[in-house]
């Protein structure tokens, strides 16, 4: 396994860590009785989507990214 392909499984386990930590919030906030999403699910939102495309690009230079 090369190096870029470990940053790669690194990555997607923080995507998988990010999922965990947003629905917490999420399962918390329903708790509380919250009507509306957490204001930092966007966020979290967004750092999933650049860490899992950070990892597809990895992927892609490591010639393992289907296209």
């Amino acid at each position: 396994m090369s190096d870029v392909e470990r940053l790669a499984e690194r990555l997607e386990q923080i995507v998988a860590d990010l999922d965990e930590v947003a629905f917490d919030r999420l399962r918390e906030a329903a708790a509380d009785g919250a009507t509306e999403r957490p204001a930092s699910d966007k966020e979290l939102a967004k750092a999933r989507r650049a860490a899992e495309k950070a990892a597809y690009i990895l992927r892609k230079i490591d010639g393992s990214a289907d296209d």
